[in-house]
């Protein structure tokens, strides 16, 4: 058997595990999703605001259409329309491309993850209730890692037997004088396995760590899921997931950012109008995950996309094999 054959049944086997395990432990279901949505509808993830989406005129109705960023607000109406109850929710896999996507070890232009959201109720939007979810999440990881570990009779990586809690401001106080990502590494280098919590606000600094689009994710009550990864020796974030913004903290942040124009965007209309579900969700990065739990170099290990040629190369020359 070739190493390329190798590592796609690995793969396979590992993403099997894992979405069986998250959904068991958030009790969730799997649906279809969209591989784009219409610009009009406001349904697309904005991410930090600046990245262009790909998009398409429709030669039958000659709107146009977007592939999506991730499926954020989207799972949110879903939600609404199946009809989950508060405790249940829904997982689905979803590709995107990123077209300004800087291409490196862990970035690439085409990005695979299981989306989630999960209905709450108005007492559950708390950081206990946050941690707690991280937590399972966390759990299901680490059964994933000793179900590939004991199929396949080696070990490749190791987690910590618990996750730890810190905020961004946390990091900026600890570490003043080195940039978000050296804050992170510096952190999760001696923890092994962190939620970084609250990204998307300004910190004390004046700075933020991250940017967060403001109608998704509470800003106060949101978070990423970072490993550190000793192949690369850095932070290595799988996941980024929130309790999702209600009314109040919806146009909190829209004023913060200057763009309450949205407010009268569908998506948006249908919050303030209390139309949606109260929810939970997140992404996490399929291609990221097996990259972890397998030891690879190079993202481009464990999936198919298009690298510059000084990469490719580079690849080769270091004996990295992409797919």
């Amino acid at each position: 058997m070739t190493d390329l054959l190798e590592t796609e049944i690995k793969i396979k086997y590992l993403k099997d595990s894992f979405e069986r395990l998250l959904a068991s432990k958030l009790n969730l279901t799997r649906v279809s999703a969209p591989l784009f949505v219409l610009e009009e509808s406001g349904l697309n993830d904005n991410l930090n605001g600046v990245e262009r989406a790909v998009s398409f005129d429709i030669k039958e109705t000659g709107k146009i259409a977007e592939v999506v960023h991730s499926l954020a607000k989207w799972k949110r109406f879903a939600l609404y329309e199946y009809g989950f109850k508060p405790q249940s929710g829904l997982y689905t896999d979803m590709n995107a491309i990123r077209r300004d996507e800087v291409c490196d070890n862990l970035h690439s232009l085409y990005v695979d993850q299981w989306d989630w959201e999960k209905v709450i109720t108005r007492e559950d939007r708390n950081e206990e209730y946050l941690k707690a979810t991280v937590e399972k999440i966390y759990e299901a990881l680490k059964e994933c890692m000793n179900a590939l570990q004991g199929h396949f009779g080696e070990k490749t990586t190791s987690l910590p037997d618990k996750i730890t809690f810190v905020t961004t401001q946390q990091l900026e106080d600890m570490y003043p004088d080195l940039t978000p990502s050296e804050r992170e590494t510096a952190f999760v280098r001696k923890c092994g396995a962190m939620f970084l919590m609250q990204i998307g606000g300004r910190l004390k600094s004046g700075k933020k760590h991250d940017g967060r689009a403001p109608d998704y994710d509470d800003w106060a009550l949101n978070g990423d899921i970072v490993l550190y990864y000793p192949v690369l020796d850095r932070a290595f974030e799988i996941s980024s997931m929130g309790i999702r913004v209600d009314k109040e903290s919806l146009v909190r942040q829209l004023e913060l950012e200057g763009q309450t124009k949205r407010l009268s965007l569908p998506f948006h209309k249908a919050l303030m109008e209390d139309k949606l579900p109260l929810t939970i969700g997140g992404g996490i990065g399929q291609s990221r995950l097996c990259m972890f739990l397998l030891g690879k170099r190079h993202i481009g290990e464990v999936q198919s996309s298009i690298w510059p040629d000084k990469m490719v190369s580079d690849c080769k020359e270091k004996g990295i094999t992409l797919l």
